[in-house]
């Protein structure tokens, strides 16, 4: 009786940007199972794709590929046409602003891969042109811009594990904020909750939070309120799957009252709580609260 071939396994490749967490991402693989492989040169790209594809061992493999490579990144298109033949082969791209690059890049200490003939900048803006093919040919784009660290690894756990719940793959951030300091640059839906009734004026308030229990009492009391938290949380439940289709990792609500420190902050609290509660990664942050 013949020998029955190896199913074809799985091969995951991560590429992107310098400082985006590619070495992040690929612990997260090696986490949940895949053998890593960190900075393979391209050429050698088909053969690792055969000993996945052959191994009875390795199941499901991942590995980096980036700028660190130089001109060989422009045959890689290419490659990955010739190896998608044989093995599922899924590209993930990791990328961050610019401000963001930067600042990692000095808070690590540690110099761009393109060198240090020019600055941060100037060589995160080359690699970017030296990185759009294999952005073009990407599964799943992620900007980590807005991640710490276990975010970025849940993001991948809810992406990759298959025993994590699916169709719920973005991570929401609920941020309160006063207007007096601006909107925040980052929020993707701002919501203004100053036509709720002012705790500020009520003297006993006035120098809590809408973290305390009183506070969120006296918001909640109003039929305003609770009818503003039904209805937008029924927006955010038909907005959501739509943003994850889009291949949207990441989504920043905010709420807004006049100093950030009592109605937006219950708001958020209480948003939170409500999409927590259908499955949704949520967290919260309050930009003008008093520490």
């Amino acid at each position: 009786m013949p020998a029955t071939a190896p199913a074809p396994g799985e091969l995951v490749i991560i590429t992107g940007m310098s400082g985006s967490g590619k070495l992040s991402a690929l612990k997260a693989f090696e986490d949940l199972g895949y053998y890593a492989v960190d900075n393979l040169p391209v050429e050698l790209i088909p053969r690792f794709a055969d000993l996945v594809r052959q191994s009875t061992e390795i199941v499901k493999a991942a590995l980096v590929v980036d700028v660190r490579e130089g001109m060989s990144l422009d045959r890689f298109p290419a490659i990955l046409k010739q190896i998608r033949k044989t093995v599922p082969t899924r590209v993930v791209f990791l990328e961050a602003s610019d401000e963001v690059l930067v600042r990692r890049f000095s808070e690590t200490r540690r110099p761009h891969p393109l060198g240090r003939a020019v600055s941060v900048v100037k060589a995160i803006r080359a690699e970017r042109k030296m990185l759009e093919p294999l952005r073009n040919v990407a599964d799943l784009d992620i900007d980590t811009s807005k991640f710490n660290v276990h975010e970025l690894r849940a993001h991948i756990n809810a992406q990759f594990d298959q025993g994590e719940k699916v169709g719920k793959n973005i991570l929401i951030s609920l941020m309160s904020f006063g207007y007096k300091n601006g909107v925040p640059a980052e929020a993707d839906l701002v919501f203004d909750v100053r036509f709720l009734p002012n705790p500020h004026f009520v003297p006993e308030f006035r120098k809590l939070t809408g973290r305390h229990p009183k506070v969120a009492r006296y918001v909640r009391h109003f039929a305003q309120t609770r009818e503003f938290l039904d209805k937008t949380a029924d927006l955010l439940q038909f907005l959501l799957p739509y943003y994850i289709a889009e291949g949207k990792s990441y989504l920043t609500v905010a709420f807004g009252c006049t100093g950030g420190q009592h109605r937006s902050v219950f708001i958020a609290e209480e948003m939170k709580k409500r999409l927590a509660q259908t499955g949704y990664r949520v967290k919260t942050g309050h930009r003008d609260m008093p520490r």
